[in-house]
């Protein structure tokens, strides 16, 4: 139990570093993009990273997760360190953004962008120093410098929404009212364009700040290591890109499945109500941030298996919690985004849904991690990425951006099932699958329930809705003392 609380504690520091970072996106930029760009314009931000969240994890290829488990397993740490130092920034990174220049006009024809190339220039600079600066991150998290690690996330998105802010809020007003210098630095025909350039700014200045972390080590070469890290890290690259196009296919297909500008619009509509259902994804990227580390550190002991199964545990009650207070109070989350695009609401508990299962899907994973068997993680995800592409090719035509939502939700099902069947034979873990299909179903019901008893007064809505909050509380407690495990000092 001291594990848990452990868990619980460095799952919140890191959530200082990723909720609040988000909370300030959630809080100003993206009701402040949902109220600036219209749904097309929304549309372009929402699938270009769509597309940098697919070419980060294949520019990272996995070195994030083979760091933790050869600083800790197989090597030295700094040892290790090195390699990944060396390997990451400097070749891929810099192939990337040759690459992508020198055949600019294809690359911006292919993704649709053939008039605005600035654009993908931008997106690629921005990807290969996020990627960069991936392994320093890593080496603060191994490294118990949690807070470091939160500095550095909320100085990029200060910078960028400091940035952000200038040249879609001031510098138009500026303009307007005739000052000649702001001409030199703002154009108002570039108005999405200054969105990419203010993450751009963002990652600049993160990376510049990591260079102490980056520099501190000497680069050193060991082939033999460096074959074996390679051998461990390219089946987590084969899943990492499955899996990242399980989180963002639905966004570059969308577009294409229902063509022209409409396609963008669509996308800007879907991108703004699926933002709202990934509040549920900062609790998952926390807790991920928290947990791998702490599930290598714990694979050698003998107790390894039952922490697993009561991490499960309390991770979904925890997930659920945050599940129904997403869900039941939907009509205050609603001024995340502006008027217009508030019709796509009704994604948020699919989407909020999906994300429950990748957590657990999470949870899950470290069977193949611990025991070196990658390739199954591979080919798990493989399997959700193609359940993505049937549901998404076969309903979204009939269903719209709704089919692309459930999408998400038969995608990580899909893999946990499967990850559950292969893992109980290869290292069986005893999850208690009982309460844990108990639990999702109750908060299922309660949702259900606070639908059902709505009625037009607000305030009798969010009374009732507390209630029924309060019901998951009060079994949680009762069936395994959550509040008592959780918040008990010592």
């Amino acid at each position: 139990m001291n594990d848990i609380r452990k868990l619980a504690g460095q799952t919140a520091v890191y959530g200082f570093g990723t909720v609040v970072p988000r909370f300030l996106n959630y809080a100003l930029l993206t009701p402040f993009y949902t109220r600036i760009l219209g749904l097309e314009q929304y549309g372009i931000v929402t699938e270009l990273y769509a597309w940098m969240v697919l070419a980060l994890v294949i520019l990272t290829y996995g070195m994030e997760t083979t760091y933790f488990r050869f600083a800790g397993k197989k090597a030295a740490a700094e040892k290790v360190y090195r390699h990944i130092s060396c390997l990451a920034p400097f070749s891929t990174s810099l192939f990337f953004i040759l690459a992508v220049s020198v055949f600019i006009t294809p690359v911006s024809g292919f993704l649709g962008y053939g008039q605005h190339p600035e654009y993908i220039r931008m997106f690629a600079w921005i990807v290969a120093i996020d990627a960069f600066s991936a392994i320093p991150f890593a080496w603060l998290r191994n490294n118990n410098k949690a807070v470091t690690f939160s500095i550095l996330k909320i100085i990029n998105v200060v910078v960028t929404m400091i940035t952000v802010f200038f040249f879609l809020k001031i510098a138009p007003a500026l303009a307007e009212k005739g000052i000649t210098w702001i001409h030199k630095v703002y154009k108002a025909d570039f108005q999405v364009g200054y969105v990419f350039v203010a993450n751009l700014a963002g990652s600049a200045i993160t990376m510049i700040c990591l260079l102490p972390f980056m520099l501190k080590i000497r680069p050193a070469f060991d082939r033999k290591l460096l074959a074996k890290m390679l051998s461990y890290s390219w089946p987590l690259l084969v899943g990492g890109i499955a899996g990242s196009l399980n989180e963002v296919l639905d966004k570059i297909l969308l577009r294409r499945l229902i063509g022209g500008a409409e396609g963008l619009a669509t996308v800007g509509l879907y991108g703004a109500g699926y933002k709202v259902g990934v509040l549920m994804s900062l609790f998952i990227q926390m807790y991920r941030f928290a947990a791998e580390p702490f599930f290598f550190e714990k694979a050698g002991s003998k107790d390894a298996k039952e922490t697993y199964a009561v991490t499960m545990k309390y991770f979904v009650i925890t997930a659920l919690i945050l599940f129904l207070g997403i869900n039941l109070y939907i009509e205050a989350l609603q001024i995340i985004i502006g008027p217009m695009f508030r019709e796509s609401l009704i994604v948020v508990p699919i989407v909020s849904m999906g994300y429950l299962l990748l957590g657990i899907f999470i949870n899950q994973s470290i069977w193949y991690k611990v025991d070196d068997k990658t390739i199954y993680g591979a080919w798990i995800t493989i399997i959700g990425a193609v359940v993505t592409v049937i549901v998404n090719v076969l309903f979204v035509p009939v269903y719209g951006y709704v089919a692309a939502a459930w999408a998400h939700v038969a995608c990580y099902l899909s893999m946990v099932m499967v990850s559950y069947m292969v893992g109980q034979k290869y290292y069986p873990i005893k999850y208690e699958t009982g309460k844990i299909f108990m639990y999702i179903v109750l908060a299922v019901v309660l949702l259900a329930a606070s639908k059902l008893l709505a009625v037009e007064n607000k305030i009798v809505n969010i009374i009732v809705d507390t209630l029924l909050l309060m019901i998951f509380f009060a079994v949680a407690e009762i069936k395994d003392k959550y509040f008592t495990l959780m918040f008990k000092r010592g």
